[in-house]
């Protein structure tokens, strides 16, 4: 489908969603945004569903502004994938030792390595610009710098919620590892710290919502956030390249007869802040709950625990300010999912996967989401499909 036009305030919204699908929270959060007077455009992905702060599939246009609340606290949270040599004949019929491996080498949950993990042990990981990196930690906010030994421990981890490690086949039988990860607790500090400062600033007084308030261009405060912004969506794209090497090495030693090889990493953030430019004018682009699907750009679209994901490639729809959804999209809140479903749903629905089947994950059981197919549907002029994945192991925190 091509988008659906909304009536905004300030700038038309440009929906690729049925707005009659989208609950009537999320279209008031859509139409405060467009109020902002520096909004110069608004689009709005298929797997649109109401956030905290901002809406979760938005990708917001701004000149001379930007909203840390419309970024949201997991800064550069996004999708690594990787294709191996593997074929899903070399994967024995029980997963289960596989899963406990990824598990014993990634820490989930709130955990942490017990010690700074050194990159530059791993065969093939970027290791130039990292010293940089943590030398510029000294120039983040100071109310951050306590917890710098908890960020260099965290680096590397996975956390919790929709976060997760997979081990997936695709329609050809190839065998890819993918993972969903972000910045981890300094992005959150960061991200709250700062959307107190800006709620505190003058010009964000007569807002709509108080959520939405804005750095303007020019003040210290813009570039302090700008600054600590930049180094949170670095940390998360650290910290997934760190965890893939991890992850290869477990791929590895588990397949030590196969001699495993790796293609190039697909990499995206889908909750972070670009530079970019549109009909003439330099602006601010938030996606928060989104991807980058420039012409040529390759991306991740994941959709549940159970139901597998999608590699596309970018068609550079401008519309969308060369965007694309960054998953499936809830269909209900964690809670809502928690009351109506239980931990033996959550094993019917994830039947064939090797994964946590309890009560501690039922908020991310399939029926919570979006079907997926329905979303890539929903954007066939945003981006075409490169390969079809379908989970065999998922880990959860």
């Amino acid at each position: 489908m091509s988008y659906v036009e909304v009536p905004g305030a300030k700038v038309p919204i440009r929906m690729w969603a049925d707005p009659a699908t989208v609950e009537e929270g999320a279209l008031q959060q859509l139409r405060n945004v467009s109020t902002l007077p520096w909004i110069k455009g608004l689009a709005v992905m298929p797997d649109v569903h109401y956030g905290k702060g901002a809406t979760v599939g938005s990708v917001i246009a701004m000149q001379g502004a930007v909203c840390p609340a419309a970024v949201g606290v997991d800064i550069g949270c996004g999708m690594s994938a990787v294709k191996t040599s593997l074929t899903a004949n070399d994967l024995p019929g029980d997963l289960s030792r596989l899963r406990s491996k990824i598990e014993q080498t990634i820490p989930v949950g709130r955990g942490m390595h017990d010690d700074a993990v050194d990159p530059t042990g791993f065969h093939g990981f970027a290791t130039a610009g990292w010293d940089d990196f943590w030398t510029r930690f000294d120039g983040v906010a100071q109310a951050v710098h306590f917890r710098q030994e908890r960020a260099t421990k965290q680096m590397g981890t996975l956390g919790s919620g929709n976060h997760f490690v997979e081990v997936c086949v695709d329609s050809q039988d190839a065998v890819w590892l993918m993972l969903h990860s972000g910045s981890r607790n300094i992005g959150k500090e960061l991200a709250e710290h700062h959307m107190g400062v800006a709620q505190s600033l003058p010009h964000n007084q007569g807002l709509v919502d108080r959520d939405l308030a804005v750095f303007v261009a020019d003040t210290p405060q813009m570039a302090a956030y700008r600054n600590d912004l930049f180094w949170a969506q670095e940390y998360a794209k650290y910290n997934r390249a760190l965890m893939m090497s991890l992850l290869k090495d477990v791929v590895r030693r588990e397949f030590k007869k196969a001699k495993v090889t790796f293609q190039p990493e697909i990499s995206c953030h889908h909750n972070y802040v670009s530079e970019e430019r549109y009909d003439g004018m330099d602006l601010l682009v938030t996606r928060k709950g989104a991807i980058r699907a420039g012409s040529g750009d390759l991306g991740i679209i994941p959709g549940s625990m159970g139901t597998g994901s999608y590699i596309v490639r970018g068609l550079g729809n401008e519309e969308s300010f060369n965007s694309a959804s960054h998953g499936a999209g809830r269909r209900m809140s964690r809670n809502a999912a928690k009351r109506r479903f239980t931990a033996q749903d959550l094993a019917d629905q994830t039947r064939g996967v090797e994964c946590r089947k309890d009560s501690g994950v039922v908020d991310e059981i399939p029926a919570a989401y979006k079907p997926i197919e329905h979303v890539i549907e929903q954007q066939r002029d945003l981006v075409e499909v490169v390969a079809k994945l379908k989970q065999v192991v998922c880990v959860k925190g």
